[in-house]
């Protein structure tokens, strides 16, 4: 049976490794075994945080929205529940930008939802 070295190989993926790690600080941007501990770790939270930040988001429109809402005399809910009924299809996110950019036009939305 021929040798198979494999020198070559092993030294591009632990290269590609510490590309990755570039800013990292300490033995992590280092040494293999910790780069590779540390790349593990942060690909996990990044896919989390994804996950997390669009929870965070919309909790950010719903308190825009709501701000809005008490300005005008109606609550959340009711604002929110009135726009299904009437089958306005406007998101969360479309409905905040309204209210702080546009607060004239967000004042007619509540108006014709509330009728």
């Amino acid at each position: 049976m021929t040798r198979v070295k494999r020198g070559k190989i092993i030294h591009k993926k632990r290269e590609k490794l510490f590309k990755k790690v570039k800013g990292f600080k300490l033995g992590r941007k280092k040494r293999y075994r910790l780069a590779k501990q540390a790349i593990t770790k942060a690909l996990v939270r990044a896919y989390r945080e994804r996950k997390r930040k669009k929870r965070e988001f919309r909790k950010l429109w719903q308190i825009q929205i709501s701000a809005a809402c008490k300005n005008l005399g109606i609550s959340y809910s009711k604002f929110i529940y009135n726009l299904k009924q009437k089958k306005i299809g406007l998101d969360r996110k479309i409905l905040a930008q309204i209210a702080s950019n546009h607060p004239e036009i967000f004042e007619k939305i509540v108006k014709e939802v509330s009728q």
